[in-house]
């Protein structure tokens, strides 16, 4: 039996992206507002979400090979690593990486979009202790090939879970309070993302 804490960890991560206005709801309501349907915001998360998850199924497939070839204390020494880098680097530069697409986008536009700023964030990379946690319950040792399946677990989990969040709160805000709220003010979203990046690369080190 594995732990529990790792789906819920997945879970959470997912819920944090979809309420974050830069990985999707925003965009989905803006497009729904251009095109005046919530069917418009309704059918952008499709693209979203398939491209938040090739995003992050990049990073688990590569912890998942990485897995078959080293030992679990190496593999967790180079993950904690990445996690305190991008963490550092996100802070110094995250602010000058900025995808713009028009709402005239198709829905490969929108697909690229949404990969291209999973990708920025390093949405993939903080799922890795989660990964690390199951895929050694799940094998007792270095990461057979049968972790692939514990591996697509994950990314479905998560990305269900930031599907879901993105999805509600873009029907809430397209239907009922609307944008003018951003205005008056919002959680630094990107500023607590850097620091749980560098305390997740802390905890897998130490």
């Amino acid at each position: 039996m594995t732990s529990l804490w790792p789906w819920l960890l997945l879970i959470g991560l997912g819920a944090f992206h979809g309420l974050n206005p830069a990985m999707g709801w925003l965009f989905a309501v803006a497009l729904g507002m251009y095109e005046k349907s919530a069917r418009a915001v309704l059918i952008s998360l499709l693209p979203i979400g398939l491209g938040h998850l090739l995003s992050i199924g990049i990073v688990v497939a590569a912890v998942t090979l990485l897995g078959t070839r080293i030992e679990p204390k190496q593999l967790s020494f180079l993950c904690g690593i990445l996690l305190i880098g991008w963490g550092i680097y996100h802070a110094l530069y995250g602010r000058y990486h900025r995808v713009r697409v028009g709402l005239r986008t198709g829905l490969a536009g929108l697909t690229l979009w949404s990969f291209l700023m999973a990708t920025a964030h390093g949405a993939g990379f903080m799922l890795i202790p989660a990964l690390l946690r199951l895929q050694m319950e799940c094998s007792g040792g270095l990461v057979p090939s049968s972790s692939l399946t514990v591996s697509i677990l994950a990314v479905a989990v998560h990305t269900s879970s930031m599907l879901a969040v993105t999805g509600l709160i873009s029907i809430i805000v397209y239907e009922w309070v609307g944008l003018t709220f951003l205005r008056r003010g919002w959680i630094n979203l990107d500023l607590l993302w850097t620091t749980a990046l560098i305390v997740a690369g802390c905890l897998v080190l130490f």
